[in-house]
Parts: C-alpha cells; structure tokens; sequence
C-alpha cells in the first residue's frame, strides 16, 4: 500500500471517495460538506456528522476546531482619515 511522504510507514488511503466542497469565508471559518473526521496537530481526530461543518481559521476558538464565531468578537479600532 502506498505511504504518505511525509509520514513514512503510514498509508494513504485509496478507496475512491466524492469530492468535499470546501468554502473559505473571509474573516471566517473554513465551512466544510459534512460529515468530517478533523486530525489535530498532535494526531488526535474529531468528528461532526453535521451536513456543514465550521472549520476555525483564527484560532480563537474555545471548541477549536470548529468555529464559535469568537472571530466576530474582536473589534478593530477604526482608522482616522488624514
């Protein structure tokens, strides 16, 4: 079977799937067609059957990494005009 090349002894999977659309909304998360298994930096996967799923792209949070919307939260100061 063959290995993914940067993680040797590991195999790819070769069973023919759909295609997933994936919508990145700027500002936003990353929403994702459902249902997803998500692998984490440390190996570790999490799962949502849910038919789309919010994917965070901030980093903020607190259910990372699905989207809470903590990216609406942070508010910038707006810019005076010179």
């Amino acid at each position: 079977m063959p290995e993914l090349p940067d993680r040797p002894g590991r195999p790819v999977d070769t069973a023919p799937r759909d295609a997933r659309r994936v919508r990145v909304v700027p500002g936003g998360p990353v929403m994702v067609e459902g249902p997803v298994d998500v692998e984490l930096e440390d190996g570790t996967s999490v799962r949502s059957d849910r038919f789309m799923v919010a994917l965070c792209a901030c980093r903020r949070s607190k259910n990372y990494p699905f989207c809470d919307t903590s990216h609406r939260r942070k508010v910038r100061a707006a810019r005076e005009n010179s």
